[in-house]
């Protein structure tokens, strides 16, 4: 073959390589312009469906205050409800729709955050809830049913940006289709959502979910469910998931009860604010620990060995104790004197009337109404005994008035049985050894000294389960409980005139209830169900979510249980994280003991979706050095040059180098929209110098608006943030400092608790992770 006759070829092989290129550019436009017009279809009637709440809304804002009281206050329960619509269809505007099922008949379904149907009730998006969209979680090309392929789909606003097609038959038509049009791939939403910059506020991941995140929350409603897994494997995005799956599911039952999410700090709580609401959901109660107790919230914390002194379950039986002993005869007794008759008060009766309190069951101030009423009775009778004649019932009327009126009768009967606050009993117990001693003989000399504290000093976090327990044993004292009395009273009294308005107009048994025109009319707002759980420290959920949940100590979970009857909870945490001397370091310890052996379920997320590979084999090399248990073994991205080390001299020369370093991350993840952030960890002395090396390194690295910009968010919640590994526990940055790793394990209460501190340090990052440290400290721990 001459040179020129095969040039001639190489040119037409070339030709029909571009040609092919530009087919397949072609044919993926054309995708794209489709999907467009499916897109465009489910926005639309979003915008509908959007027009007609507001058009319903304004109609009866319109109406005013005209009418009779009925009408006004049924135009106040519809208000409500459009107000309700309106939020919901508002919160799903992001990423509306993100996803095709293609099944054997040729029929397609898409995915989305909501369900849809136009006027006609043809379907146009299926809820990602519902279980018809299971497949588009779970299905795999061994497992696929009758769906073909599985379609992602990428918006930019409105605007179909990107498809990408997992063919799961691989005999299907749709094997061709997809490799000519270049959308045949797998894992690209997935990996591109992961890359993305750091908002400060966590995203749902419902377009990303992964097989084994899916079986997970979409588990029953019965039981503990329990979530283990190591950092970045989606913990608390599946939880957050399942209570949105939940309240889909089991809406009629859970809109009556509520959701109880639990987080670890307020912090966490405004980073996961956005999740629930994004997926359609609003009304679910979020609260820490510390401020789970209504009217109530501790912000001191206590010291590591008194936090676990005071979550000990036998903490119980210290309130118990402490309860019973204001239930006793007290040592002086007197003698009353009424009508000149001595009556006397009598050890014995007393005891009587205790067990006859005692035998109701009540909470501590309750039982104290019969413990009063047996002891007047005995008094009663011990008067009429010693008269020589039947008296009249007017005279025995007078002699129980000056019974009651009586001072010394009143002191003594409050000796015997005090009515008690929950608040002043626990100071009580904390400023006083000997009350230590005596209502929890089980504890040291040194550890009454832990627990003593000054009369009147302020709650601390480890007291909330205490003072949440002696609540629960005292019951409201008198002046609230007739409090209570006098608002339930009213309260009912509102709902019979609701209902017999409702009854009037006709309209008794619709959507408006006569409890939701009570709350209109007392101006409540929507959400009433989570607003009324929130405001009430005795109500029972439907169901509770607990993130981190290897930090909660026995009487933490005591807390908790109480709360949900049912026992139905979502528990998610990792006991290699565990930094609590108290909490949980085995799940079949604690949840054997909560829920019994046969009511819970284990489960194990295996798939680290955060960090790099390189920083999940250093951080997971550190943890099996230290013995923690390690349930991840994959991470899904290998990033280069993801973990720099940093060892100098002295710590002038460390500090120097941490503020060059946050300026550096900060060019390169601080965007201008506010999106990317950065974390220096650093020990708790050392805080202060790493702030002011971190704002020195910042004006001098970055340009003077930048800079301003970054330093006026601050350096506690920014886009630039210092704090130590505690702060971190549940969040994640787009890069990382570490400071110091040695001096951090060196300083923390226990060496476990120091592994797990450290552990959660090193994996936070989603892109890159920075150790900066002295030679000294690397000489403490290699890493």
């Amino acid at each position: 073959m001459s040179t020129t006759a095969a040039d001639d070829i190489d040119h037409a092989a070339g030709a029909d390589r571009n040609a092919e290129g530009d087919a397949g550019e072609s044919q993926y436009a054309v995708q794209l312009q489709e999907e467009q017009r499916a897109v465009d279809r489910a926005y639309g009637r979003l915008d509908d469906l959007r027009a007609q709440a507001r058009k319903r809304l304004d109609a009866v804002r319109a109406a005013g205050s005209h009418g009779s009281p009925t009408q006004r206050t049924e135009r106040d329960s519809f208000a409500t409800m459009y107000e309700d619509r309106l939020t919901q269809l508002r919160a799903v505007e992001d990423r509306l729709v993100f996803g095709r099922l293609d099944d054997e008949g040729g029929e397609r379904r898409y995915i989305g955050r909501i369900g849809l149907s136009d006027a006609d009730h043809e379907p146009i998006l299926t809820d990602w809830r519902a279980e018809a969209a299971r497949p588009f979680y779970e299905a795999t090309p061994s497992h696929h049913g009758d769906i073909v392929m599985r379609r992602h789909i990428t918006l930019h606003f409105r605007d179909v940006v990107g498809i990408e097609d997992e063919v799961l038959d691989v005999h299907s038509e749709h094997v061709d289709q997809a490799s000519a049009s270049g959308t045949l791939t797998g894992e690209g939403a997935l990996l591109a959502s992961l890359s993305s910059r750091r908002t400060g506020k966590m995203t749902d991941i419902v377009a990303t979910i992964q097989a084994e995140q899916d079986r997970i929350i979409r588990a029953p409603l019965q039981g503990a469910v329990v979530v283990q897994g190591g950092p970045g494997t989606g913990k608390t995005a599946v939880a957050l998931h399942r209570a949105a799956f939940l309240l889909y599911t089991h809406r009629r039952m859970l809109d009556r009860s509520g959701v109880l999410v639990i987080g670890p700090s307020a912090t966490f709580l405004r980073y996961i604010d956005q999740v629930l609401p994004s997926l359609g959901e609003t009304g679910v109660v979020s609260r820490t620990i510390a401020d789970l107790v209504p009217g109530v919230v501790a912000t001191r914390v206590d010291e590591p060995h008194v936090a676990q002194l005071k979550g000990e379950r036998r903490m119980a039986k210290m309130i118990a104790n402490a309860v019973a002993g204001r239930e006793r005869v007290p040592a002086e007794l007197p003698t009353i004197i009424v009508n000149g008759i001595r009556l006397e008060v009598r050890a014995a009766d007393i005891k009587t009337a205790i067990a006859d309190a005692r035998r109701t069951r009540q909470p501590h101030n309750k039982a104290r109404e019969t413990f009063v009423r047996s002891m007047l009775d005995m008094m009663r009778q011990q008067y009429v005994a010693a008269l020589d004649y039947a008296p009249e019932q007017s005279e025995l009327n007078e002699a129980m008035s000056m019974l009651r009126m009586n001072d010394r009768l009143r002191v003594t009967l409050n000796l015997a049985w005090l009515p008690m606050d929950a608040r002043w009993l626990l100071d009580q117990l904390f400023s006083k050894p000997a009350q230590l001693r005596r209502y929890a003989p089980w504890l040291n000399d040194a550890q009454v000294d832990m627990l003593t504290r000054p009369k009147g000093a302020p709650l601390t976090r480890s007291d909330i389960p205490l003072l949440d327990e002696a609540m629960e044993l005292l019951g409201p004292d008198p002046h609230e409980a007739a409090r209570r009395a006098a608002a339930d009273a009213a309260r009912a009294e509102e709902e019979r005139f609701a209902k017999d308005t409702l009854a009037q107009a006709g309209i008794g048994s619709g959507i408006v209830s006569s409890s939701m025109l009570v709350d209109q009319m007392n101006g409540m707002a929507a959400d009433v169900t989570a607003a009324r759980a929130a405001a009430d420290r005795e109500w029972t959920y439907g169901h509770i979510v607990v993130d981190e949940a290897q930090e909660l100590t026995p009487m933490e979970w005591h807390m908790l249980v109480r709360r949900c009857p049912s026992r139905s909870f979502t528990i998610v945490g990792d006991v290699a994280q565990t930094s609590a001397l108290g909490g949980t370091r085995s799940w079949k310890s604690t949840m054997n003991q909560l829920f019994g052996p046969n009511n819970w379920q284990l489960n194990e997320l295996t798939i680290n979706y955060r960090n790099p590979k390189e920083v999940s084999d250093l951080a997971s090399r550190f943890a099996a050095a230290e013995g923690l248990y390690i349930s991840t073994v994959n991470a899904v991205r290998n990033v280069p040059g993801s973990v720099v080390r940093r060892t100098l001299a002295d710590d002038a020369a460390m500090l120097r180098q941490i503020g060059e370093d946050a300026a550096a991350l900060a060019r390169e993840f601080a965007g201008a929209d506010g999106t990317g952030r950065v974390a220096v960890i650093a020990p708790d002395e050392l805080l202060d110098a790493v702030r002011d090396a971190v704002r020195s390194g910042l004006m001098s690295g970055l340009d003077e608006g930048l800079a301003r910009r970054l330093l006026d968010d601050g350096l506690d919640d920014g886009q630039v943030s210092v704090c130590n590994a505690q702060a971190v526990k549940g969040l994640e940055y787009d890069a990382v400092v570490v400071v110091q790793p040695g001096m951090i394990e060196e300083n923390a209460p226990s060496r476990i608790v120091a592994a797990a501190d450290l552990y959660v340090a090193l994996t936070r990052p989603t892109q890159r992770l920075h150790i900066v440290r002295t030679q000294s400290d690397a000489d403490l721990l290699a890493m």
